[in-house]
């Protein structure tokens, strides 16, 4: 399957990235024509059958465990993220009526979307509704059908028009009359872009929006109900949208992660070329007696470690967490299946939020390994650095992870479930410590350091969410990063062991040797950075808000 993505990846979709940036989706009254190649690239996609990996086979999909999709969506991410985009929040929709759908919408509309007929929205953001979703008011008014009207502006919507397919599936967070007000009056809808009599839908596309990157994905404002209402269709119970739109948010927040994952890979990818390539200086030590290629200077090395190191390990992380999704719901023991599903809770904002991050610093350092070059658009590394940005952005900034990581996944319980993990991580610790491998002993080390630097954050949390709010959320994104780092690093010294035994044993020894060593790097110059971490979270709130408001 890996290798069939990956043919589908280099011969089809990546060849159209660059064209994307160049020539973005145009909208002209109300159409949406998508850049040219993309149509195309989108059949050879839903014909593969690549929109059903995850999903049920008795929908037409694939079934397999999400471990396996994961790694796909890494590939097509890396390939052309603005494409990649539409399938992203399919899989988004298909994973919501999953959950809330009646058995008749299941029917309707998730077997259109796996074989790639129909591709699906999520369409939360209104003008005056940005994150506070407490604050839409879209309206839906029922009809003696059964049905409802949909009136009201989205904003945002990805591929919320598109010439891709015939039908797009709007899933649409309104307000029935007489709701209560903030979050618990919202519910969720249905209203797709053609109706089952194949007329139009009272919903248009009026614009999309001129960005900074992703331009050829089909950023779409939608206007509900200018024609007497969209028709629409209670997805689940009434006021219990926000509950339903979450599947989706955390499936899309996962997989926007992966996203940070893949494009940091491509910019690594496009630095390693050009730093063979360019010629330039000779090397401190003399190794070559005129000028030589870049990737002989030391200083370029670090930065092509740093993202080499940056990716692997929340690739790692992101694995690791598809792996614990796939055991929660599938373990024949309960108590099992519940372990799991709180590590994977608790590694989705840590996986969304520390790999568009680190994407952005990766993406950053490739434009610097080009040196001028990189800042000139034809080489395509701009590309990679405007891209990544909206990844710390949409579907919850890094903030917004932050803030559900602190909260509901480290301070409800109490820290329980935080420390948990880090006994788990402990056992590899331990593990480590007693292997032969110096590499092994020496990151034993810095993982235990990093260890107590986040043991220490989560006591302060559990101690101080309560009396001193401020104080801990002055230091939740920190706190983000220490713990992202902390098991992104777990991760990679479960790798660095494995890849010490097989290289023992010979076994594809090029790649267990280049493993190693990215371990190794990634424990001496990015795990170690915990320990600071957890001083700006533990003793460094006072600063944040020290400053008088009107100073600023």
């Amino acid at each position: 399957v890996l290798e069939e993505c990956a043919r589908l990846c280099e011969g089809v979709i990546a060849p159209l990235n660059g064209e994307g940036d160049r020539h973005p989706s145009s909208w002209h009254e109300g159409q949406v024509r998508t850049t040219p190649g993309f149509r195309e690239a989108f059949r050879q996609f839903a014909q593969g059958g690549w929109q059903g990996l995850p999903h049920p086979v008795h929908f037409g999909g694939q079934g397999l465990p999400k471990l396996i999709p994961a790694a796909c969506s890494e590939m097509l991410h890396a390939s052309n993220l603005s494409s990649a985009l539409c399938p992203l929040l399919t899989d988004g929709a298909i994973e919501a009526l999953l959950t809330a759908g009646t058995p008749e919408q299941q029917a309707t509309y998730i077997p259109k979307m796996i074989e790639g007929a129909w591709t699906g929205t999520m369409n939360l953001t209104e003008p005056q509704a940005g994150s506070d979703l407490s604050m839409v008011r879209t309206r839906a008014e029922p009809q003696p059908d059964g049905s409802y009207r949909i009136f009201g502006t989205k904003i945002y919507i990805t591929y919320g028009e598109h010439d891709l397919t015939d039908n797009i599936v709007h899933l649409v967070l309104a307000r029935v009359a007489g709701a209560p007000e903030g979050v618990k009056g919202i519910s969720l809808f249905i209203s797709p872009k053609v109706r089952a009599d194949g007329t139009r839908n009272d919903v248009h596309c009026v614009s999309i929006e001129h960005k900074l990157g992703i331009k050829a994905s089909p950023t779409a404002v939608l206007q509900y109900g200018d024609r007497g209402g969209a028709v629409a269709y209670l997805v689940g119970q009434e006021n219990r949208g926000l509950e339903y739109m979450f599947v989706m948010m955390n499936a899309a927040r996962f997989g926007v992660g992966v996203q940070g994952i893949a494009l940091a890979d491509r910019a690594y990818q496009k630095a390693v070329q050009y730093a063979r390539d360019r010629v330039q200086s000779r090397p401190v030590d003399g190794s070559v007696a005129g000028a030589a290629a870049i990737i002989h200077h030391p200083d370029v090395r670090r930065m092509l470690m740093t993202m080499r190191a940056h990716t692997e390990a929340c690739r790692a992380m992101a694995r690791g967490g598809a792996a614990a999704y796939d055991a929660a719901h599938a373990h024949p023991d309960a108590a099992v299946r519940a372990q799991n599903q709180a590590f994977y809770e608790f590694l989705v904002p840590l996986v969304k939020g520390l790999s568009t991050e680190m994407s952005l610093e990766v993406a950053s350092l490739g434009v610097q390994v080009h040196g001028g070059m990189g800042f000139i658009e034809e080489t395509g590394a701009a590309q990679h650095l405007r891209d990544a940005k909206i990844l710390t952005i949409y579907e919850g900034t890094t903030a917004i992870q932050a803030n559900d990581l602190v909260g509901r996944k480290t301070a409800r319980d109490g820290g329980r479930t935080a420390r948990a993990i880090a006994q788990q991580a402990q056992a590899t610790e331990e593990a480590l410590a007693a292997h032969p491998s110096a590499a092994c002993r020496n990151f034993a080390r810095r993982l235990g350091a990093a260890r107590r630097a986040f043991l220490d954050a989560v006591d302060f949390i559990a101690g101080q969410a309560k009396g001193s709010p401020n104080a801990v959320f002055a230091g939740s994104v920190q706190y983000l990063m220490l713990a992202g780092t902390f098991i992104s690093g777990w991760q990679m010294g479960r790798a660095l062991m494995v890849a010490e035994d097989r290289l023992a044993a010979g076994e594809d020894v090029a790649f267990m040797r280049a493993k190693i060593a990215t371990a190794a790097f990634h424990g001496d110059h990015i795990l170690n950075k915990a320990s600071g971490l957890r001083d700006s979270i533990v003793e460094g709130a006072d600063s944040v808000t020290a400053l008088a408001l009107e100073a600023f």
